[in-house]
């Protein structure tokens, strides 16, 4: 399988590594360079142009964009469709607003390009040993590149869920779960050091991770933050946000479904200026940043 590829940020040339070292044929188009070097290196074939990309496709063309989502997806998604021809396949793998998802679909349908969404999870790490995948799109076209989701996912960390637009669904109401969930260990953590035992939060969190009810990556995440600095001193109290959580609350609402713990959790973060560095409640936002720095290498620095 050969696949073009566009967008080589931090999530994206990770995945072209991956996918080089799984056997897939990868042509590479970024607009800096830095990032096609070293994908050429791996093996990559470096367009010079996003023309040049699917003219050295074979056809059906299969053309992955892994781009920030919103405006800047729309647009390489209009020249991308300057190119491809009909029956040719074109992916999303951005974080977009599936509204947005099924929007696209209707102008690339139009185009009788072929179009699927696929919701990425597991950060830049994630994407370089094995993503999360949740796709959507028609069932076929699925099965057309099972092989190269198989490639770029962890053991069965990718599944289909239906039609357009349901890939990039799941991914935002994963996304506020994750909110929820952020919040939480990040509360805990802040009564933990606020209590009167003086007690070593990297030995309970890294307990915390071993075969007990809330064992998982986030815990583990936090238990390593900790571990580096107990206090988190470099880290920001002020907790930024890519959007989605507020997607799913806003999605919610619109199928009557209350969300209290989604809809605090973001609350937090959109108040987290107001919250002093060395205060109870700045400690519990450094929390949430220092795990947004491990699995997203968001910028958490003061």
């Amino acid at each position: 399988m050969r696949l073009g590829y566009i967008g080589l940020g931090k999530m994206g040339k990770n995945m072209v590594l991956r996918l080089l070292e799984n056997n897939i044929e990868v042509v590479a188009w970024n607009r800096s360079e830095e990032p096609l070097k070293e994908v050429a290196v791996a093996g990559a074939v470096v367009a010079k142009d996003i023309k040049d990309l699917v003219e050295k496709l074979p056809s059906p063309k299969i053309v992955w964009l892994m781009l920030p989502a919103g405006e800047v997806t729309d647009q390489y998604i209009d020249h991308v469709l300057e190119f491809l021809k009909e029956g040719d396949l074109l992916i999303d793998g951005a974080n977009s607003f599936y509204k947005d998802t099924l929007r696209r679909a209707e102008k690339i349908k139009a185009k009788k390009v072929r179009f699927m969404d696929i919701g990425v999870s597991g950060g830049p790490g994630g994407a370089r040993n094995g993503a999360c995948l949740m796709i959507g799109g028609d069932n076929n076209d699925y099965l057309e590149i099972k092989e190269l989701v198989k490639a770029a996912s962890a053991p069965e960390a990718f599944g289909y869920f239906g039609p357009v637009g349901s890939g990039h669904f799941s991914k935002m109401i994963h996304n506020g779960i994750e909110y929820g969930m952020m919040e939480a260990i990040a509360e805990g953590a802040a009564i933990l050091k606020t209590s009167d035992f003086e007690l070593d939060l990297p030995e309970i969190f890294r307990v915390y991770n071993n075969r007990s009810v809330i064992e998982s990556r986030l815990v583990e995440w936090t238990q390593q933050a900790l571990s580096e600095d107990p206090d988190l001193k470099e880290i920001s109290a002020k907790i930024n946000s890519t959007g989605e959580g507020e997607w799913t609350i806003k999605t919610a609402k619109e199928l009557g479904v209350d969300t209290p713990v989604i809809e605090d959790s973001f609350k937090v973060r959109q108040k987290s200026a107001e919250d002093k560095e060395d205060s109870a409640n700045g400690f519990r936002n450094k929390v949430v940043s220092a795990m947004r720095g491990k699995f997203g290498q968001h910028e958490v620095k003061k």
